[in-house]
């Protein structure tokens, strides 16, 4: 997925976040962003948040869908760039082929996620399966330490990640870390958690959560609600997310409706970076480098030594924006307050 510019949602969004605060819950609301296509599917974007940058290592969430391809086309994505990040693909409904330039092609599909690890850079693209009429989502970054940054890209398809029954009436899968007992296969590099959790309407589920680590609770359909100081119903629409602190030990979630959640959460990230488009670095400067290089093997100036060259894929590759005339400064977890 490529992270393009995306425009707030206007309204009673601080009057929102101001009642939710009052209540106990802070919440993050997202921003749309078009997506893919001629016609575009409409993404939600709540991470990077204008109030909260990171949750743990996760410095980006995405969530789509469901959009039907008759209305909206499908999500194509072609060739393009990531730098000191890994990208997570975790799927309600549909599928997403990837094709990256270290050789590996693979669908990911409802059960299964699909993790990529840039390192020093990657190329990849993503495509909505042929068969998936109905796409609905979620993509997730994960942003690398800086010991890992430079490391070799790599990539991780997964097609069944551990599922159990956490309730009556919620079935959990981890596609990240450990949660209660269960461990995900793919690699990551950061302490961090992430579990997709199906709700019966009508259910309370009690979350337990690990106390060192700080989590996201993220919506992907209406009529999740979280529960704030003396039991007030917070409502987290879709594609919000509610944010729980380190020392938090549960979150108690209530579907009025069949509900798809997304717990993410990890240790406090606590390096600060430059993240501009889909590059991740150390300063302003890298982040430049890192988007001329791309661009001069684009178009064939350069070998395409750093990104390589997207396998079984002629589709032309995208270009990247310009920087912003002013320096970009390193940001950390959270907005300087």
């Amino acid at each position: 997925m490529s992270n393009d510019e995306a425009t707030t949602i206007e309204g009673a969004a601080e009057a929102c976040i101001e009642q939710a605060r009052e209540q106990g819950v802070e919440l993050l609301l997202p921003r749309v962003v078009p997506l893919g296509g001629p016609r575009a599917i409409p993404v939600s974007r709540v991470l990077p948040n204008k109030h909260r940058h990171f949750i743990g290592a996760w410095c980006f969430a995405d969530a789509f869908g469901p959009a039907d391809r008759a209305e909206y086309g499908a999500m194509d994505v072609p060739p393009h760039p990531h730098t000191g990040l890994q990208t997570v693909s975790y799927l309600v409904e549909g599928g997403v082929e990837h094709r990256d330039s270290t050789g590996q092609k693979h669908t990911v599909r409802p059960g299964g996620v699909n993790v990529m690890t840039a390192g020093r850079g990657i190329s990849h693209s993503e495509y909505q399966a042929a068969d998936a009429d109905v796409l609905h989502g979620v993509q997730l970054w994960t942003v690398l330490p800086s010991g890992e940054r430079g490391r070799e890209p790599s990539f991780s398809g997964v097609d069944a990640v551990p599922a159990f029954e956490l309730a009556a009436g919620v079935e959990a899968q981890v596609f990240a870390g450990s949660y209660l007992g269960h461990t995900a296969d793919a690699p990551y590099f950061s302490p961090l958690v992430g579990v997709g959790l199906r709700i019966r309407a009508g259910e309370v589920v009690t979350l337990p959560l690990e106390r060192g680590f700080e989590h996201g609770l993220l919506a992907l359909n209406d009529g999740v609600f979280v529960l704030g100081d003396d039991d007030a119903r917070v409502p987290v629409l879709n594609g919000g997310m509610a944010y729980f602190a380190p020392g938090t030990e549960q979150a108690v979630v209530v579907a009025e409706t069949d509900a798809v959640i997304v717990l993410i959460g990890g240790e406090p990230f606590e390096e600060e970076v430059v993240m501009f488009w889909n590059f991740i670095g150390e300063s302003h400067d890298e982040v430049l480098e890192f988007r001329e290089r791309w661009m001069r093997e684009r178009s064939g100036e350069e070998a395409r030594e750093q990104f390589g060259t997207v396998v079984d894929d002629e589709a032309r590759p995208l270009a990247a924006p310009r920087l912003p005339a002013v320096e970009l400064l390193p940001r950390g977890r959270a907005r300087r307050r």
